[in-house]
């Protein structure tokens, strides 16, 4: 999936360091070994492994720099371009398929000092924010004023607003306010020739092909955005969490089909297989009999929220659904959905992953089944569990935990190579598409074609009709990688 590289040697600083520190300052650019160190990898599991094993998953960048503007991007690829050296944009380094992860010759361009809110819009419903601020910092912002963006992954702490756009990232609450796509109304970015670009935000436009998706999941292979506006919203009225116990899976598939497609919007919808749905009700009370757990919240003007939970009810119960008196389930994940459980059992030396995929819902009985079983073959001590935390009208997000054990570093990464290729082309196989809102990065680069087809063509050629050189972080999206002639 990856060729082994060790880190970089230091063969003395290339002459044009000096002429990057002349645009970012003295303080905005580092050459030390642990700044380099900490800025050659994201949290992909797959980075952490090799770190664990001492086999580093890419290369030590040459130099960490952080602008303090627009200007000042724009002129870090003006010297990429004329010097040849690789530029990958880093927001908090929250991804997770290998993003950021630095090649031969790299400037790793962290945008934390592009962090000012620029406009609060409440006559309109938009926020104008920089790239770089902290995603929590930005929604406390925005709640003070009494508003909301709607967007809560559960690396909302160590996330950036511009990292959720250029991953095309989802928030806990999609179900209600959509993913990062539905929320961006404009942009502007810098152009790997360091020319800038706007998108201005307006309602709707029909002037041709959206020039705003050219950036939002681009992940920064066609440039860096530095400024993003967002619709947003009040904050709810009211929040209504709904616990539920479904007799199976089927039948709360059904349910949130039914719900979605008559138009009812909870602002959060979680279905849990049993697996996952045992660890957080220990099949006590209702789930005793009926073993699948589901969580709805309904927000909004109250009475709405109240209507949309009334009819939702009435639906689930139809299908079999008994509700649960006992909020735990429900509280338990308030307190805990920005904690990340990864880090606890890598750092004992598991091999544990997670995968999203999305799936119609005629296909999710089947995604479910196929992929289960075919990483439970590999190995008899995996855990597989899954849960369905973004629904929409037309099918949903499947999350699956993978957590191999602890095993020698050569079988461990080898089986997770093995449960990737399983998990992405069974999804493909049965017509899903291999990310929901992790993004590719380089660790999804093997079926990027199996997705597109034609279109990873027409990728390549915008590609290199913005970025000739490939200076911008160039072998991500499963684009062409640096050649010896990049580097100048």
């Amino acid at each position: 999936m990856f060729a082994e590289v060790q880190c970089a040697r230091d063969d003395g600083d290339p002459a044009w360091l000096d002429d990057l520190k002349a645009v970012v300052g003295e303080s905005g650019l580092s050459t030390a070994f642990v700044d380099r160190l900490a800025y050659a990898r994201d949290r992909t599991p797959l980075a952490t492994f090799h770190v664990r094993s001492g086999k580093p998953l890419g290369q030590l960048p040459v130099a960490v720099a952080t602008p303090q503007s627009e200007s000042e991007v724009a002129q870090i690829f003006a010297l990429a371009n004329a010097h040849g050296f690789a530029v990958i944009p880093y927001g908090a380094g929250s991804g997770v398929v290998a993003g950021a992860i630095p090649v031969e010759n790299t400037v790793m361009l962290d945008l934390k000092r592009l962090n000012r809110f620029v406009e609060l819009d409440e006559v309109n419903g938009l926020a104008t924010v920089q790239a770089g601020m902290n995603g929590a910092r930005f929604e406390a912002l925005l709640n003070a004023r009494g508003w909301t963006c709607g967007h809560y992954p559960q690396s909302i702490r160590m996330s950036t607003v511009g990292g959720w756009a250029a991953c095309r990232g989802a928030g806990q609450a999609s179900s209600r306010y959509g993913k990062i796509e539905d929320m961006v109304v404009g942009l502007r970015a810098v152009l790997p020739n360091g020319e800038s670009l706007e998108v201005r935000p307006l309602p709707r436009r029909a002037v041709g092909p959206g020039l705003r998706d050219l950036f939002v999941g681009a992940e920064g292979t066609l440039g860096v955005i530095t400024e993003m506006t967002l619709r947003i919203w009040r904050e709810p009225e009211v929040r209504r969490p709904l616990v539920l116990a479904f007799p199976s899976l089927d039948h709360a598939w059904s349910a949130l089909r039914e719900m979605m497609q008559a138009e009812l919007r909870p602002e959060v919808a979680r279905l849990y297989d049993e697996t996952e749905s045992h660890e957080r009700t220990h099949g006590e009370g209702p789930f005793a009999r009926n073993p699948v757990l589901c969580i709805l919240v309904f927000s909004g003007k109250a009475a709405l929220a109240e209507v949309e939970e009334r009819l939702t009810r009435e639906i689930c119960v139809a299908q079999g659904a008994v509700v649960s008196d006992n909020l735990a389930p429900y509280e338990h994940w308030l307190k805990s959905r920005f904690i990340s459980y990864s880090p606890r059992y890598q750092a004992k030396r598991h091999f544990m992953d997670t995968i999203e995929i999305t799936g119609r819902w005629s296909a999710l009985p089947q995604l479910y089944q196929r992929i289960g079983a075919a990483i439970r073959e590999l190995h008899p001590d995996v855990f597989f569990g899954t849960h369905w935390s973004h629904v929409y009208p037309e099918g949903a997000c499947q999350y699956m935990t993978i957590r191999l054990p602890i095993l020698e570093d050569e079988e461990g990464l080898r089986l997770h190579a093995e449960v990737w290729q399983r998990a992405q082309s069974i999804c493909l196989e049965l017509g899903g598409s291999i990310s929901h809102h992790h993004g590719v990065g380089q660790l999804r680069n093997p079926w990027m074609r199996g997705e597109l087809g034609a279109g990873q063509d027409v990728l390549q050629r915008v590609k290199d009709a913005l970025d000739p050189r490939n200076v911008s972080n160039p072998g991500k999206l499963a684009l062409r990688p640096r050649e010896t002639n990049d580097n100048g």
